[in-house]
This record gives C-alpha cells, structure tokens and sequence, in this order.
C-alpha cells in the first residue's frame, strides 16, 4: 500500500540536470529594485509590507505563468496563500495606502492612483519569458515553503527570499556541464527605471522623454 502511495505522489518539475544555485542573502527590501519603484521615505514596517506584497505579485504572476507545468502547483499554492496569509496581506496593502496617502500630502485619491500604478509596475517587474524555467521553479518552491509558515510571517518568507526570486529573472541554463562558475544562459535584461516619474505617463512609457524601454544590458 505503501509504495502504491508512493508511486501516485506528484513529482516535482526538474528543468535542468543541475540548477543554478540562487540563493542569497536576506533583503531590507530598501535596496535598489529590490521592491521594483523606489518608496522615498519609508519606514521599515511600510518596506516590509512592499516586500510582502511583491511576494503576492509574484506568486500570482507564477500561477498565470507557469501552469505549463501542472506539478510546480502555482495555482493551488497561491490559492492556498491567499486564504491562509489574508490577514497579513491585507495589513500590507493597508500599510501601502497609507505610506502613498502621506507621501501624496493626505491626498487619498492621489495616494490611491499611485498605489495603482506601483501595483502595476510591481506586477510588470515579475513578467518573464526568457527565464521562465528558473522563474517557475523558484517561485513554486517558495510558494510551497508558504504553505507551512505560521500567521503572519509571510513578511519574513519575502525578505529571506526576494533576491533569489529576483535573481530568477535572469535566464539561467544547465550548470551540470559548466565547470567554472554559473553564467546567465544569455542576455540578461535591464528593468525600466520604474522610480523617475517623468519617465511614465498612465502607466506607460514615455519614449520622448526617456528614450526606448530598457531591454538588453
């Protein structure tokens, strides 16, 4: 009976002979974009809640983008952590309104409009194509390691493992053979400079005033 369980139990997706290894140190999240557009000013509660929610971006993003690979569950687990992670989520996107009602002098309705254009940017900055396998696969294991954390602390999860799911964005091949070091698989890509305001204009970019979107480093 044993080994019948064993048998039926889904196997996790293996891309690669050998992944690269991405893991890396712990982010504040005020690093440069580390949250994707700059928060002037924040405080650490109000970092932490940025942190948060780009982990939520992320792994929606990787529930929409990786379902090419029924196994890697980005579905399920994202469905699972918005009902096990509601309160802390929800106490992030309240800490977010607020900190762009300040900063906007109290203006709700223009503190609301720029905390629709980060969610915007925010969600663009984890679209992925060329890098998609690393993505997928660090963004389930992440997903999965949420499923076990206790009421709130999914804060913690996305400060211990934003830069590994941010280094995931660059398109990394097979390491097995790569007897040097690890390498990109090709170009790697330059994000939009997300925090110049004059660079954006209802949440697309103005060429005329800061050239071509970025692509290519």
């Amino acid at each position: 009976m044993s080994a019948g369980l064993m048998a039926a139990a889904p196997a996790s997706a293996q891309f690669f002979m050998k992944p690269v290894d991405l893991s890396s140190e712990r982010a504040t999240g005020g690093e440069p974009g580390m949250v994707g557009p700059a928060l002037p000013g924040a405080t650490p509660e109000e970092l932490r809640a940025a942190m948060v929610w780009n982990l939520r971006a992320a792994l929606n993003v990787a529930a929409l983008q990786c379902q090419f690979e029924p196994t890697l569950l980005t579905l399920d687990n994202y469905n699972a952590i918005l009902r096990d992670h509601s309160k802390e989520l929800a106490s992030a996107y309240a800490t977010l309104e607020k900190y762009f009602v300040r900063v906007a002098k109290n203006n709700k309705k223009a503190g609301q409009t720029e905390l629709d254009r980060f969610g915007t940017r925010v969600y663009s900055g984890f679209s992925t194509v060329s890098a998609q396998l690393s993505f997928c696969s660090v963004a389930s294991d992440i997903g999965h390691d949420a499923l076990f954390l206790k009421p709130g602390s999914f804060g913690e999860l996305a400060h211990d493992r934003m830069r590994e799911l941010r280094r995931s964005l660059t398109p990394w091949g097979e390491q097995q053979f790569n007897s040097k070091h690890a390498r990109p698989l090709y170009h790697t890509y330059r994000l939009p400079d997300f925090a110049n305001v004059k660079c954006w204009k209802k949440d697309q970019w103005v060429a005329k005033k800061c050239g071509p979107v970025p692509s290519l480093i």
